[in-house]
């Protein structure tokens, strides 16, 4: 199953950068809005979260030089403590610094202990939710692409699996589609012309495909046909086979040689346990929107 947040994860830095301060500034402007203050003062406390913003990409710069992934949470949460610390009293003396450039003196009264505290007390959380967020879409990322690595790592392996199934056919159904070959030649040499035709045509799709992962229900059923009219005539009325096909199923993809195994497991053990004659249906059908496919046989 695939990430439920393809889009998020999609995201840069930036896109969360910007939309957070974004917000924040957003909001700071909405509750200036709601109290009577002189232009000059607005404009200079709409300053205060741009101000942030850079600081932040300088935390960012610090943060990008942690290797998170080898200390431990608690460490983490330390380190994390003490920049949002460092950087809400950086904070602070810029907001100083600012009103003091755009009121003069009277922004000593910010210095008064009791208003610092307040003003720290109110930026903390701000510094130590950026923090969080940063380290916290850094982990998110690395297990999502783990999980990746892990899914990509199974379908490997299955690939490989069935890669080996591409480049080794079944030497006893050959030898045995060679002897009726040849005992047909003498026979009924129109059957064995047919049946010489029928392994060609199954042999060059395995040729064709053998490098390549998928190919439309369609051409993987044409090879099983080939496959199954070559059996057909070894064994004759003992094998009936049948097929249900939905006309939406055709065009889907496939792993090539992924049906083969399944047919040619129905008929070798089929022979052994069912009466006869053995009777193998193949199925494909298109329910809600996936492919199903069934190959069933009348033995055990």
């Amino acid at each position: 199953m695939r990430s439920a947040f393809p889009n998020l994860r999609s995201l840069s830095f930036w896109h969360y950068q910007i939309a957070g301060w974004t917000t924040l500034w957003l909001a700071d402007f909405l509750l200036m809005s709601l109290r009577p203050m002189p232009l000059r003062d607005m404009i200079t406390e709409s300053i205060e979260v741009p101000l942030a913003f850079t600081l932040s990409l300088l935390l960012r710069q610090i943060y990008k030089r942690v290797n998170y992934r080898s200390i431990t949470i608690l460490a983490l949460i330390g380190y994390i403590a003490f920049w949002s610390l460092v950087f809400t009293v950086l904070w602070y003396a810029s907001i100083v610094i600012l009103w003091y450039f755009a009121t003069g003196p009277s922004a000593i009264s910010f210095l008064n202990y009791r208003i610092a505290l307040r003003w720290i007390n109110y930026f903390v959380p701000i510094w130590l939710g950026w923090s969080s967020l940063y380290f916290g879409l850094k982990f998110w990322r690395d297990w999502e692409d783990e999980k990746d690595r892990a899914r990509k790592a199974v379908a490997l392996a299955q690939r490989a699996r069935l890669q080996m199934l591409r480049y080794q056919l079944n030497p006893h159904f050959l030898f045995n589609a060679l002897n009726s070959v040849r005992a047909l030649i003498q026979e009924d040499k129109k059957h064995a012309k047919d049946m010489i035709t029928e392994l060609s045509e199954f042999l060059r799709y395995s040729l064709i495909h053998r490098d390549h992962a998928d190919v439309p229900l369609r051409e993987e059923l044409d090879a099983i046909r080939h496959y199954l009219s070559i059996e057909k005539k070894r064994f004759e009325d003992k094998l009936k086979v049948t097929f249900h096909i939905d006309p939406k199923a055709e065009d889907y993809p496939v792993l090539s040689f992924l049906i083969h195994p399944l047919v040619e497991n129905a008929i070798k053990y089929g022979m052994k346990t069912s009466p006869m004659p053995l009777k193998i249906h193949i199925e494909a059908a298109v329910r809600e929107g996936n492919l199903r496919i069934a190959v069933n046989n009348s033995g055990s």
